[in-house]
């Protein structure tokens, strides 16, 4: 039987990884963090995506990503860990910062950033916990205006 307390902090470190390994376009590294086949499908939801299913069709998606993203930056809040069993449960907001190719003469597209809402499933397997699911979600901001001002009565 593993120490939950344990568990908890692996979970961190392979959510940690995940997104460390976006932020260096390391795809080989991206794609030893998923499960593969034997222990089960993956899916995944991106913002805006519709939900991919299977290993190749999920791994494919952050090919593209990677090679259509020049800078991507992760700063995870919110981050809540839950572990039972061999499944782990990862929520945390994702304040990404990403920007595309550059244009000609600069070194760096415009940097552009996002606020999302991501969850993560993790399951335990003899090489460690591997990602099983990842669904994020954009946060629509506030406008910051009550509607009662936009629609007087």
């Amino acid at each position: 039987m593993s120490d939950a307390r344990t568990d908890t902090e692996a979970v961190e470190r392979a959510n940690t990884a995940f997104y460390e390994a976006m932020e260096r376009g390391a795809f080989e590294e991206l794609s030893d963090l998923w499960l593969t086949e034997r222990y089960g499908e993956v899916s995944c939801v991106h913002p805006g995506w519709p939900v991919l299913s299977g290993r190749g069709e999920v791994l494919r998606s952050y090919a593209l990503i990677m090679a259509n993203t020049e800078y991507i930056q992760f700063f995870l809040t919110d981050v809540k860990v839950s572990v039972t069993a061999d499944t782990a449960v990862v929520t945390c907001t994702e304040n990404i910062l990403s920007g595309g190719p550059a244009e000609e003469g600069a070194e760096l597209g415009p940097l552009v950033g996002q606020l999302v809402v991501a969850t993560n499933v993790f399951r335990r397997t003899p090489d460690g916990w591997k990602v099983w699911s990842h669904h994020a979600s954009p946060v629509l901001a506030e406008s910051g205006e009550d509607e009662d001002d936009e629609n007087p009565a």
